[in-house]
């Protein structure tokens, strides 16, 4: 597989785009909070807080992708202009050019936002509690997981509990995850909440992510960790057309 790259990639290696700053998510998080669109709940959620899962608007969030990629997943090979159109309802944004392997799921959706030429190989999941952010030319392997939610450490803060009503639920937390431009994510990588990896990086298959991995580079283990930097050595000789 041929990793695309920038001139930035090697040498000195620029820092994660602006557009997927922490910065920026804040800037959403603040927008988020200012509209009456969403419930208390979401508000909590998208802002990091912790949060009621069983609320009745989220539960109608997640059963509404639910069905579409229901649908996405069941639908026939050759009609490519419902699959479009399916993902494009499903992501929060997207770019021109996306696909995705069928089966895909997700817990919301709407959080989450990628850049054009996206590749998503078979059976990818994204739990998206927290806002996902992932950059444009980005290759993804099968069997990724790509996890915002974090339940509490303490069992005491973590173990169901009853409602006024009667009903159980219990207590939630995410962390957002921001993916830069031109990243492969091979086979079997689990991305944890709060992770940036940087642009032009590559994460070897079956890596668990549990921290940030900067720009540029080839990473991979259990728990993921930079192996090298990519070189000007690592460009393959392209075929002419």
């Amino acid at each position: 597989m041929t990793i695309h790259h920038d001139k930035a990639a090697y040498g000195k290696l620029a820092s994660l785009n602006e557009e997927f700053s922490q910065e920026r998510l804040e800037e959403m998080t603040k927008k988020l909070n200012e509209t009456e669109v969403y419930g208390e709940q979401y508000r909590r959620m998208i802002a990091g807080e912790l949060y009621d899962p069983s609320d009745s608007e989220l539960a109608s969030m997640r059963k509404r992708v639910r069905k579409l990629f229901k649908q996405y997943n069941d639908s026939d090979e050759d009609d490519m202009k419902q699959r479009e159109e399916l993902l494009r309802e499903m992501f929060g944004k997207c770019g021109q050019r996306l696909y995705c392997e069928p089966p895909l799921r997700f817990d919301y959706g709407c959080n989450t936002e990628v850049g054009e030429d996206f590749y998503a190989n078979f059976n990818l999941v994204i739990l998206d509690c927290a806002p996902v952010r992932i950059g444009k030319q980005c290759f993804i392997g099968p069997n990724v997981t790509i996890a915002t939610p974090v339940h509490p450490l303490l069992s005491c803060d973590r173990n169901m509990r009853r409602a006024d009503d009667g009903h159980y639920y219990d207590l939630e937390y995410a962390k957002p995850i921001t993916i830069g431009d031109n990243v492969w994510l091979a086979s079997g990588v689990i991305i944890c909440g709060g992770v940036t990896i940087g642009h032009d990086t590559v994460i070897g298959a079956g890596s668990i992510v549990t921290r940030d991995i900067p720009a540029g580079v080839f990473a991979a283990g259990d728990p993921c960790r930079v192996i090298r930097e990519l070189r000007e050595s690592d460009k393959m000789q392209l075929p002419l057309r």
